[in-house]
């Protein structure tokens, strides 16, 4: 049995627990905790340390998926949970620009972790402020040998195909290694 560990990350409110929750084989082990600062009540909870889901892709492979906290004052979380991880997904709301400098420096920070594969996903495709992947790719200087794949985070097939775009760079690395 092979186990790949990818981490979620973005920033706040980018819809990293709802990605897992919407993929995961097993009950998503998520630590929420109640939001108490009226000036970030987008939502009613956040993520305070990480979630975690699995999804089996084969007989013999096995994603484990770590969601990171999008709040900086959780960041604490985000070198641990990098550890060991095979590739990330950074993961961006298309409609908020406002937070798309946060996303950068996010990805940023995991690439200094670990030189592994990453890609880029737009969430929230779906709706009709969403910035297309491309324009968000120019927006975030993404290089374009890096994936910026299109992304609705409740959408279980949607999720499905960016992570296994992810995952088809993770195994060309590890056949590679031998």
């Amino acid at each position: 049995m092979q186990t790949v560990k990818i981490v979620v990350t973005g920033p706040f409110s980018a819809g990293k627990t709802q990605f897992i929750q919407s993929i995961s084989e097993i009950d998503v082990v998520a630590t929420e905790r109640k939001i108490s600062r009226a000036e970030e009540r987008v939502k009613d909870q956040t993520t305070v340390a990480m979630d975690f889901g699995r999804i089996s892709v084969a007989d013999d492979l096995v994603l484990y998926l770590f969601g990171t906290p999008g709040q900086r004052r959780f960041d604490f979380m985000w070198e641990i949970l990098a550890e060991g991880m095979l590739g990330f997904v950074v993961l961006l709301d298309s409609v908020k620009p406002e937070t798309f400098r946060e996303a950068r420096s996010i990805l940023d920070t995991f690439r200094a972790y670990a030189p592994v594969p990453y890609v880029v996903a737009a969430n929230k495709q779906d709706l009709e402020d969403a910035w297309a992947p491309e324009d968000l790719r120019i927006a975030l200087r993404i290089p374009s040998e890096i994936k910026v794949l299109p992304c609705v985070a409740t959408d279980r097939e949607n999720v499905q195909q960016v992570l296994l775009e992810l995952l088809f760079s993770v195994l060309e690395i590890m056949d590679a290694e031998g």
